[in-house]
């Protein structure tokens, strides 16, 4: 009878120490001075003297996601570069809605059998967005999980830590009746809604990961694999333009279940349809397979990634400062007295 070993098992710790040379070059260009130790130890560590320095009442704040579906996506396509870029950025908007400066990003990458060739593309891609948004990769955890997951399978999640003034947090408590709020566009699905889009493109629809949809000039693989997008380094700048009274990223949920995160008691936010352009690929989805649009707008975020509420007399500067960011804006709605929600219409 042969012998058991790991590897025969399911496990290669080989793969594994293969896959940790091909990407501690990608995670090393991210490093910055206060990084005292990072891959390959038990745990990051980052000094967070000089940081600490600019603050009299440092808070962190942290957010944990994955990509989800839209792996299946990337594994169709065979191309694993952006979905690490999707964790980055998806994380870094989610702790700027507090106000936070993101600085550490930690990741977790799990499979059936280790490729480090598909983990160099992944976590290339993580650095890529940490060099963009400033942010190191202070570690992570790579899992060979056979039986867990099927052949074809893995997982990406990650967490970015950042910190901002206690005073200068933002959590909508200074949001009243009468402030303006200010939509930046996507670029498209970013991580949310995978699940009804794949059913659409693929099996409704019967498209090849290769084949271009009729009325696009791009594949489905360029469609749905587009990067999510990085508002935080623009949002981060303007804080220091006008005041910001709240801030939403508008994820799974959609407009409503994200921008009512940040509506006090008392308060309703009205979001106008046609108030910007919503990109094609959501009326593709939604005529392929009669969805409606409430449905869409609870699957999708429509073609708005973050919502900003200013006072009525900072929109033309708000709007003016992001599209010359490279972020369109849009005037989309306000504030009004009310049942606490929010209503679109």
């Amino acid at each position: 009878m042969a012998k058991v070993t790991y590897r025969s098992a399911g496990v290669d710790v080989d793969a594994g120490e293969l896959a940790l040379k091909k990407i501690k070059r990608h995670v090393e260009r991210t490093y910055d001075k206060n990084v005292l130790w990072g891959l390959g130890a038990f745990g990051g560590l980052y000094d967070l003297t000089r940081m600490a320095r600019g603050y009299k009442e440092p808070v962190l704040v942290q957010s944990i996601d994955g990509v989800g579906t839209k792996l299946m996506v990337a594994t169709m396509a065979g191309d694993h570069s952006t979905v690490g870029m999707d964790i980055v950025n998806h994380g870094c908007n989610d702790v700027v809605c507090q106000g936070a400066r993101p600085l550490t990003f930690l990741d977790y990458v799990a499979m059936p059998r280790l490729s480090p060739d598909q983990m160099e593309q992944i976590l290339g891609g993580m650095s890529k967005a940490c060099l963009a948004a400033g942010v190191v990769i202070l570690g992570g955890e790579t899992a060979e999980l056979p039986g867990i997951y099927r052949e074809g399978e893995y997982d990406v999640a990650g967490i970015v830590t950042g910190v901002v003034e206690k005073k200068k947090i933002i959590n909508g408590k200074g949001l009243k009746a009468g402030h303006a709020l200010v939509g930046l566009a996507s670029n498209g699905l970013h991580t949310n809604g995978y699940t009804l889009a794949r059913k659409v493109f693929f099996e409704l629809n019967k498209l090849r990961i290769s084949d271009v949809p009729k009325g696009f000039d791009k594949t489905a693989a360029e469609l749905l694999l587009a990067p999510h997008v990085n508002y935080a380094p623009a949002v981060l700048d303007f804080l220091g333009v006008a005041k910001v009274y709240a801030i939403a990223h508008i994820t799974g949920g959609g407009m409503a279940g994200n921008l009512v995160r940040v509506v006090p008691d008392g308060l309703r936010a009205f979001v106008r349809r046609g108030s910007w352009p919503v990109p094609k690929l959501f009326d593709y989805i939604q005529k392929s397979a009669d969805v409606e649009q409430r449905e869409m707008e609870r699957a999708f975020n429509m073609g708005i990634g973050m919502v900003l509420a200013v006072r009525k007399s900072d929109v033309k500067r708000t709007v003016d400062f992001f599209n010359g960011r490279g972020h369109a804006a849009f005037l989309i709605g306000e504030t009004r007295k009310g049942a606490r929600g929010v209503a679109v219409g």
